[in-house]
């Protein structure tokens, strides 16, 4: 309830001649709020008050000055109640299981859910924003399931989705339930949970895409003789095949095979349509055929096959000069040798596997 007293015929608050508006105790229902990048306490109290969850800035911004930790609350949505008090709006803004909607991609996550040799499972992006997604609404948790993001993202024009122009031809090309791979860069995003898949998609690549751009790749690659979209493609390979300190030299052996029309014969692309994590690939899968098998097939895969990060577009943009046509993982840190020629290739894989690293 609303504190007040009355005094003689006349209805008064208190808070206005004592102290401000405040509800009493924890509140009732459920609503999602977002505070946003710079938001000041008492801007924070303000969006409080038009979402009616406290009564008055003032009760928010009172209760929130008795501690220092609200300069940790961090910009992004949050579950709290409608008609709290000042005091537990900011405890509950403290709560961190108050915190919904962040989603992390890290470098090398692919689309969908990979497993490794020994049976584990990494959840892909869609999962991952799935999950994010979730919140308790009216009463009951919800969330957005990866059915609904595959189906939107598979029959939503990409240009509706705010898939940038330079890569608008070939995501339209692509298989529609991979042509958003590698657009969703590593990162921390915030997802607005309760709002429709084509929504949570959008405000994904809207974001997503202005850091993309923001590394250089549309004049990058220029500098390399390739369409953007191609270096994207380039990236994600570099970003799984090597660990961040080889991926220019990964990149250059990339570029080499490419302009001499050789098969790129890269483990990570066979994998990637099996959705296997595994550093190596079965004789049964390279022999498989398919857009993705760079043992059987020339040339770029036709999309990325995972979310390249900052390193692995820089190394795609600025590949170090050299002859390497070969590499492979010779040390257990993940570390790969280099070689020119096939029999030097043929003496680092011997070394590689007497270092336990293939």
């Amino acid at each position: 309830m609303l504190l007040g007293v009355v005094f003689g015929g006349g209805a008064y608050l208190l808070g206005s001649i004592f102290y401000s508006d405040d509800y009493d105790g924890p509140g009732e229902g459920d609503v999602v709020v977002r505070v946003l990048d710079g938001d000041s306490t008492t801007q924070i109290g303000a969006m409080l008050v038009r979402r009616g969850v406290v009564a008055s800035t003032q009760a928010f911004t009172d209760a929130a000055s008795r501690t220092d930790r609200i300069r940790s609350v961090q910009p992004g949505y949050y579950q709290m109640r409608s008609r709290m008090s000042g005091a537990s709006a900011v405890d509950k803004l403290l709560d961190p299981a108050s915190r919904v909607g962040q989603l992390e991609i890290r470098g090398g996550v692919q689309l969908d859910d990979t497993k490794s040799p020994d049976g584990t499972v990494t959840p892909g992006v869609l999962s991952l924003v799935a999950q994010a997604s979730c919140a308790t609404l009216d009463g009951r948790r919800r969330c957005l399931t990866v059915d609904e993001l595959r189906s939107t993202m598979a029959t939503t024009d990409p240009a509706e989705l705010g898939v940038p122009a330079w890569a608008l031809a070939d995501v339209r090309r692509a298989d529609p339930v991979r042509r958003l791979e590698g657009l969703i860069v590593p990162g921390v995003y915030d997802v607005a949970p309760g709002t429709p898949p084509a929504d949570v998609l959008r405000s994904l690549l809207a974001v997503s895409v202005a850091r993309l751009e923001a590394t250089g790749i549309v004049a990058g690659a220029r500098t390399v003789g390739m369409a953007p979209y191609q270096v994207l493609v380039v990236s994600s390979l570099v970003e799984k095949e090597a660990i961040t300190p080889d991926m220019p030299k990964v990149a250059r052996v990339i570029y080499n095979r490419l302009g001499a029309g050789q098969r790129l014969e890269l483990d990570s692309t066979v994998n990637y349509p099996l959705d296997v994590q595994a550093l190596r690939t079965t004789a049964e899968a390279r022999a498989k055929p398919g857009p993705y098998n760079s043992y059987a097939v020339a040339g770029l895969p036709p999309t990325p096959i995972a979310a390249p990060g900052k390193a692995a577009v820089a190394a795609a943009i600025g590949p170090v000069p050299g002859p390497w046509f070969f590499f492979v993982r010779c040390q257990t840190n993940g570390t790969s040798c280099f070689g020119t020629t096939l029999p030097e290739h043929q003496e680092n894989v011997r070394q590689a596997i007497a270092n336990g690293a293939f």
